[in-house]
C-alpha cells in the first residue's frame, strides 16, 4: 500500500472513530434533552409562557424547573460521554466538568478578560461540550496508556488520570479554546435568533435536505446534533425543520407507493404501510428500502420533499422543543397544525417527484436486464 493510501486509510479510520465517539455522547444526551424539552413545553402550556418562572410554587413553575435542569445538564452529559467513549471511565469526570465549566458565562467572560477579549457571557454551548469531550477523552486515554508502578495502578482510573487530565486541560480550555468557541457559539446563536425571510428558508432547506440525504447516516446526524444542541440555547425552530425533514422520506415514499404501486416491486407495498408508521415516529430509516432499490431516483425525491418541508417550517416560524417523538409530540409545537401541514407538504412533494421520475417497475427491470445482456462478457 502506498504512503498516500495509508494516510487516507488512517484518516478515514480516525474520522469514523470521532463520529462514533460523538454519537455515543449524543445517544446518552438525548434522554436529558427529551425530558427537558417536554417538561418545559408542558410548563409553558400549564402556566403563563411569559411568567412561568416568576410564578414560584405553581405547577408550571415546578415543571419548568425540571425542564431547565434537563436542558442544562444535557450539555455536560454530552461532553462526559464523548470522553467516556474515547477513554472509558477515566475520561468521564473530566469530560463532564470541562463541558460544565464552559457553560458558565461568568467564568468565560472573566477568562476572555484575562486574554484581552470581551464577550462569551452565554457560555460555549454544545460546541464547547464537543471540544471538551474530545480533548478530555484523548488526554485521559494518553495517561491511561502510560506504564506506571503496580502500586499506582488501582488509583489511576479514579484519582490520578481524572485529576491529571483536569490539570492539563483546564487552562487550555479556559484561555485558549473556550473563549473562541464561546464567541463562535454566541455568533451562531445570534444569527439563528435574528433569521428572517430568506435566511430562515435557506437554513430550513439545508437542514431538511440533510436529514433525507442519507437517512440516518452521518449527514443526517450532523443536522440532528446541530438542532438538538440549539435547544439548550432556547432556539427551537431548527429542531422543527429537522424533525419534519426526517419524517417526510418514509411517508412520502409510502404515498408514492400507494398512488402508483406499478412503479414498485410488489413486496414494497407492505413496506409502505410500515413506512407511514416509521415516518410518523420520526424514524427516517423507514425510507431506506426504497433508496436501496433505486437510489438515483429516490434520494433526490426525498431530499426535495424534506427540503421543502423544512423550509416551509422555518419560514412560518414553527418550533419544536422536543428532540424526538414525531407525531406523538406534535402538540408541543407552537403551531401544531402548521407542523402537520409542513409534513404533509413535504411528503406530497416527495411522492410527486418519485412518482414522476420512476418508471414502471417491470419496464425498469426489463431495461436493466437488456443492458446486462448487451454488456460483453469477459469470455
Amino acid at each position: 500500500m502506498s504512503d498516500s493510501n495509508q494516510i487516507e486509510s488512517a484518516l478515514r479510520a480516525h474520522v469514523t472513530s470521532v463520529k462514533e465517539d460523538l454519537m455515543t455522547g449524543v445517544s446518552f444526551m438525548i434522554p436529558f434533552v427529551t425530558i427537558g424539552g417536554i417538561f418545559l413545553a408542558v410548563a409553558y402550556a400549564v402556566g403563563d409562557t411569559q411568567a412561568v418562572f416568576e410564578n414560584t410554587g405553581s405547577a408550571g413553575w415546578f415543571l419548568a424547573q425540571i425542564g431547565v435542569a434537563g436542558l442544562t445538564i444535557m450539555v455536560p452529559i454530552l461532553g462526559a460521554y464523548i470522553a467516556y467513549a474515547i477513554a472509558d471511565r477515566p475520561g468521564l469526570a473530566p469530560g463532564f466538568l470541562l463541558a460544565y465549566i464552559l457553560q458558565q458565562g461568568t467564568v468565560i467572560e472573566e477568562a476572555a478578560g484575562v486574554i484581552g477579549l470581551s464577550g462569551g457571557g452565554a457560555g460555549a454551548g454544545y460546541l464547547g461540550a464537543i471540544v471538551a469531550g474530545l480533548l478530555a477523552g484523548y488526554v485521559a486515554r494518553w495517561f491511561k496508556n502510560r506504564n506506571v508502578p503496580e502500586f499506582l495502578q488501582p488509583m489511576m482510573p479514579v484519582l490520578i488520570i481524572p485529576v491529571a487530565t483536569m490539570a492539563v486541560l483546564t487552562p487550555i480550555m479556559l484561555f485558549v479554546l473556550g473563549v473562541p468557541v464561546a464567541l463562535a457559539n454566541q455568533g451562531l446563536t445570534g444569527f439563528l435568533e435574528s433569521m428572517q425571510g430568506g435566511q430562515a428558508v435557506v437554513v430550513g432547506l439545508v437542514l431538511g435536505g440533510m436529514m433525507a440525504f442519507d437517512m440516518g447516516g452521518p449527514v443526517n446526524k450532523v443536522a440532528y446534533v446541530f438542532s438538538t444542541g440549539l435547544i439548550t440555547e432556547g432556539i427551537y425552530a431548527p429542531m422543527a425543520a429537522v424533525m419534519i425533514g426526517g419524517m417526510v422520506p418514509p411517508i412520502g415514499m409510502a404515498l408514492s407507493n400507494f398512488i402508483a404501486p406499478h412503479k414498485y416491486a410488489a413486496e414494497m407495498y407492505e413496506n409502505a404501510k410500515s413506512g407511514v408508521v416509521l415516518g410518523s415516529s420520526f424514524i427516517t430509516e423507514g425510507a431506506i428500502p426504497y433508496a436501496a432499490a433505486d437510489p438515483l431516483r429516490v434520494i433526490p425525491s426525498v431530499v426535495a420533499g424534506s427540503a421543502v418541508g423544512g423550509a416551509a417550517s422555518m419560514a412560518m416560524g414553527v418550533t419544536m422543543p422536543a428532540p424526538h417523538g414525531g407525531i406523538f409530540v406534535v402538540l408541543l409545537s407552537n403551531k401544531p397544525l402548521m407542523f402537520l401541514g409542513c409534513i404533509l407538504l413535504g411528503s406530497l412533494v416527495t411522492a410527486t417527484v418519485a412518482t414522476l421520475v420512476k418508471p414502471d417497475f417491470e419496464d425498469r427491470i426489463a431495461a436493466e436486464q437488456e443492458a446486462a445482456n448487451a454488456t460483453p462478457s469477459d469470455d
